[in-house]
């Protein structure tokens, strides 16, 4: 009569953990500085299951979990998990692309770099934007907000009692639209001095046809490019960590949702 109670908790508590592993594992496969390759595979894995052994006994307490272990609960809990770290990870996409339109004012359009954290060739300017995105995230501590919205998320979201539906896959999509504004937001000021210098080399030309002017056109324009990017860079540690944390509240609303 003891032994039947004792091996319930048990079970319970190791289907929580098998549910709490799942939700973790997407926010930590696919959400920034997480998901960076930097960071070893055992580390990740390591990082997974002492979250989710930390979280197991408190899901097996609250009343209104469902751990038993059903297809619909085990998709469930990792389409959670997944939806967080895409959201999260839209931050790289703009910064990507930020730097794929200034590469063009850069004379950079041709110089390409194998980007270690998605294994495919991206920007010169993307990458080392990219970095600058783990260096503004990590400094501003922001991988602890994720880590704290992920576990409030056990009590607010109870384990087993979220379906994801297509307003979700809705709302993810409706956020991944924002990349091309953040983005333009970004490299805005680069782009926009650089057509400044084409127009004004375009006018010299047409009033004076015997100065070289198209000569001095890349130069003049990479030059104030560089000029321009580092007058705007003081401005983007804050964007960056206003665009992430409005992007995680993004998330828990698609998930809410």
């Amino acid at each position: 009569m003891i032994v039947q109670p004792v091996e319930n908790s048990i079970q319970v508590l190791l289907n929580a953990g098998v549910l709490a592993m799942l939700r973790v594992g997407g926010v930590i496969a696919f959400a920034p500085i997480f998901n960076s390759a930097g960071v070893p595979a055992k580390v990740k894995i390591i990082l997974t299951f002492a979250i989710a052994a930390l979280m197991a006994p408190i899901i097996a307490a609250q009343r209104n979990a469902h751990t038993e272990l059903a297809v619909a609960t085990l998709l469930g809990e990792a389409s959670v998990g997944v939806l967080i770290g895409l959201t999260l990870s839209l931050m790289n996409e703009a910064l990507l692309f930020a730097g794929s339109m200034m590469s063009v004012s850069f004379s950079f359009s041709l110089a390409n770099l194998m980007d270690p954290n998605s294994q495919v060739e991206t920007d010169v300017l993307g990458t080392a934007f990219g970095w600058l995105g783990v260096l503004v995230l990590l400094g501003a501590g922001l991988h602890r907000v994720v880590l704290n919205a992920l576990l409030h998320s056990f009590v607010t979201l109870p384990v087993g009692s979220i379906f994801l539906s297509a307003v979700s896959g809705k709302q993810l999509a409706e956020s991944g639209s924002g990349i091309f504004l953040a983005g333009l937001q970004l490299a805005a000021p680069v782009v926009a001095a650089a057509m400044l210098v084409e127009v004004v080399i375009g006018l010299v030309s047409r009033m004076a046809p015997a100065l070289p002017a198209q000569v001095a056109s890349v130069p003049l324009k990479s030059l104030v490019s560089y000029v321009t990017l580092i007058g705007s860079l003081a401005l983007w540690p804050g964007w960056i960590e206003r665009h992430f944390t409005a992007l995680l509240d993004q998330a828990q609303k698609a998930v809410r949702l």
